[in-house]
């Protein structure tokens, strides 16, 4: 490696996540490549929520640090997507897609804040009737019973 690739090595930002109960931990360098908020219908059912937040980058990016054994895998046999997941927690993570070609990591995983802003909606037609009165419903810093 020379002096300028190990600087450039140097320099690089690395952002920091895992899941909720710190079974998984990973690394990725700061390279992304896309970020889109997608309303398909399959995507609402794997985060649960009114959209997945997915953010792209090279799998040569990652770097695994704990639990890897711990994540499990699902692959959807007749379409387009998968989803790793903790075994123990069950918190999304990061999964290279079926072409290969990208990691996807679910934004919620990332511990670090990320500069990228999405760049889409995807899948629109099949948004949560519910999700613009929610954004518009009253806010609070905290909830309790």
């Amino acid at each position: 490696m020379s002096d300028q690739d190990n600087t450039e090595a140097l320099n690089k930002e690395i952002l920091t996540g895992g899941c909720l109960c710190s079974a998984v931990r990973y690394q990725v360098i700061n390279k992304f490549t896309r970020f889109f908020l997608c309303h398909c219908q399959q995507c609402k059912q794997l985060s649960g929520s009114a959209f997945a937040a997915n953010i792209f980058i090279d799998p040569e990016n990652i770097e695994w640090l704990t639990g890897y054994e711990k994540i499990s895998f699902y692959e959807h046999p007749s379409r387009e997507f998968s989803k790793a997941f903790c075994s123990v927690c069950g918190s999304a993570l990061p999964f290279i897609n079926k072409s290969g070609k990208s990691m996807i990591i679910p934004a919620g995983s990332l511990f670090d804040e990320v500069k990228i802003t999405p760049e889409a909606n995807i899948f629109v037609n099949e948004k949560a009737n519910w999700l613009n009165s929610g954004l518009a419903a009253d806010e609070f810093n905290h909830f309790s019973e």
